[in-house]
């Protein structure tokens, strides 16, 4: 299991982080604001701002604030500008770790970011140091509950989608970037539903963590980070065994 789905495993498991709706409302708004001002306010014809209004509607976000959400990013209303930045660092035991923001105060994230790498037993790197071993892809999360794996194949591969791949409790589509939003589509057309979906930066590679010090110290630093006002995402590629994590659950 790569590091990323197994942080996104891990997170809905303990439900803490994003159960706090106030938070997530606060990111899908960040999100669809800089994807309005960047590709315009037209849902249709921008898909970075359709797969932000998707989650956010997956959310039960009320419409008035994705509609002023969007006025904002295009500029017909005032707003915060917001910049992005991908800070990379290295966590405890040398994994790999790429923190995705979105600010007002680039100084603030960055002296915030480095705290938490540091206090964490991490270090935050420079521009590049990790980032060649992820790929950008889209991911999308099906509960295994209620759907027949060979449907799913036969649908998300014929819709574009790069590989299908089984876990424990859900399957995880891969696809190339610009073809994610057909292929969410053509799944939600034939009725299915998504623990998650969204374009991420998958590992190529994974660190196993077998150390309990090691990774209570790792999950600390990803729930720090994850926690941040600024921040929208954490991806990394450790893998920790399923006994360990039960250990430290």
């Amino acid at each position: 299991m790569s590091g990323h789905s197994k942080w996104s495993t891990i997170k809905r498991k303990k439900g803490a982080i994003d159960a706090k709706r106030g938070k997530i409302f606060t990111r899908l708004i960040k999100e669809i604001t800089v994807a309005a001002r960047a590709g315009g306010g037209d849902i249709e014809g921008n898909p970075r701002l359709r797969t932000a209004v998707a989650a956010a509607k997956a959310e039960n976000m009320p419409k008035d604030n994705i509609t002023r959400a969007i006025k904002k990013g295009t500029g017909e209303i005032a707003g915060e500008i917001y910049e992005e930045i991908m800070y990379e660092g290295y966590g405890p035991g040398g994994v790999a770790v790429l923190v995705e923001c979105m600010t007002d105060n680039r100084n603030r994230t960055v002296a915030d970011v480095r705290h938490f790498f540091s206090k964490n037993n991490g270090n935050l790197g420079e521009f590049g140091c990790v980032s060649w071993m992820f790929e950008k892809k889209g991911l999308i999360t099906i509960d295994k509950k209620g759907v027949s794996e060979e449907k799913l194949m036969d649908l998300a591969l014929e819709a574009g989608a790069e590989d299908v791949v089984e876990e424990e409790n859900e399957f995880q589509i891969h696809t190339a970037p610009d073809t994610f939003d057909s292929v969410r589509s053509t799944l939600e057309e034939n009725g299915l539903s998504f623990v998650d979906a969204s374009v991420s930066m998958l590992p190529k590679n994974t660190i196993e963590v077998t150390d309990e010090k090691v990774a209570k110290s790792l999950l600390r630093l990803m729930e720090s980070l994850e926690d941040h006002d600024d921040v929208q995402n954490v991806y990394s590629n450790f893998d920790i065994d399923d006994a360990l994590m039960e250990q430290l659950s």
